[in-house]
């Protein structure tokens, strides 16, 4: 099944290419808004299930083309990101030690939608192409030989970065938590129509080019081993989002005017713009471009607007 929101946060689920609202059949979930309405569905769908799939049988629908597409997960408790957690193709000797970091709810962004990039020195801004699990019930210590029992689905997560901050070293807060910074979407897909989702192709392109193509095979951690450890942490509830990290060998210079889109195989595209007022412009060259040909360092220097060296 695929969830998502569109208009006005109308809750709906896909249906080939229409989609049928069903908030009538989840009206009675206790919520406030979205936000927990959407967790609210996650905590109790094994009881919703059969009446939304009676819904959706019973139902045209609209067509997809014509609905606005929301954020299926408007304001998550958390996002938890796995940091560093590809093998870069296999290139790494071993993998790098578990590590993850928060990232602010308040950034998340849908499918349509812009990512802004605010007027700061960062060096460069780059997006991730990441696949995100969506937690489906509380997770407290979960031990890796049951944690896909707490999955409760998978959507496309675009981890947006400003590199190059000062003071070096305490940067990663204002570096990752910015607003417009986590675009996630189009919809959620339930785990049952992923059965493999440590062997999903990703593919990230801008402006019709790809930058990014990996797959998932290539995790240096892989998926029960982050809800392991990030259940180890902190406890996580139904609608919880931990994005499983990303290869940065096709990491680029996100810029003004751009068209972003993410696939994740069986997940959707999710289809954002860039904004920047100040215009400012990089090489469209990716990490693995630059290491080819021995430049340093390992993002390409601005080349004009505000904050580039020598302007």
């Amino acid at each position: 099944m695929k969830i998502l929101y569109f208009d006005d946060f109308k809750l709906g689920i896909l249906k080939g290419d229409r989609v049928v609202d069903v908030s009538a059949v989840v009206r009675d979930i206790p919520h406030t808004g979205p936000h927990n309405l959407i967790s609210g569905l996650i905590e109790r769908f094994a009881e919703y299930r059969p009446k939304i799939e009676a819904a959706v049988a019973a139902a045209e629908g609209v067509p997809l083309a014509s609905v606005r597409i929301r954020p299926p997960l408007p304001k998550p408790g958390n996002i938890d990101c796995m940091a560093v957690n590809y093998m870069e193709d296999g290139t790494l000797p071993e993998p790098p030690p578990i590590n993850a970091f928060h990232k602010s709810p308040n950034g998340v962004i849908g499918h349509g939608d812009t990512m802004v990039l605010p007027d700061i020195p960062a060096t460069i801004f780059e997006g991730e192409a990441e696949l995100a699990l969506v937690i489906g019930k509380r997770a407290s210590n979960v031990p890796a030989a049951q944690a896909m029992e707490y999955i409760f689905g998978y959507v496309n997560f675009i981890d947006g970065s400003a590199r190059g901050l000062q003071p070096p070293g305490n940067t990663f807060y204002q570096m990752k938590s910015r607003e417009t910074f986590a675009p996630i979407g189009p919809w959620i897909v339930t785990a049952d129509e992923i059965p493999n989702p440590q062997n999903l192709k990703v593919r990230l392109s801008v402006n019709g080019v790809v930058k990014q193509s990996f797959n998932t095979s290539d995790m240096a951690h892989k998926i029960p081993r982050c809800v392991e450890f990030v259940s180890s942490i902190h406890s996580l509830e139904p609608g919880d989002v931990i994005p499983t990290g990303t290869n940065h060998r096709g990491l680029n210079a996100f810029m003004d005017g751009d068209t972003v889109e993410l696939e994740v195989e069986g997940c959707g595209c999710l289809s954002i713009k860039v904004r920047d007022d100040l215009k400012r412009t990089w090489s469209r060259e990716t990490r693995l471009d630059r290491q080819q040909k021995g430049l340093t360092p390992v993002t390409t220097p601005q080349l004009t607007g505000k904050y580039a060296v020598g302007q």
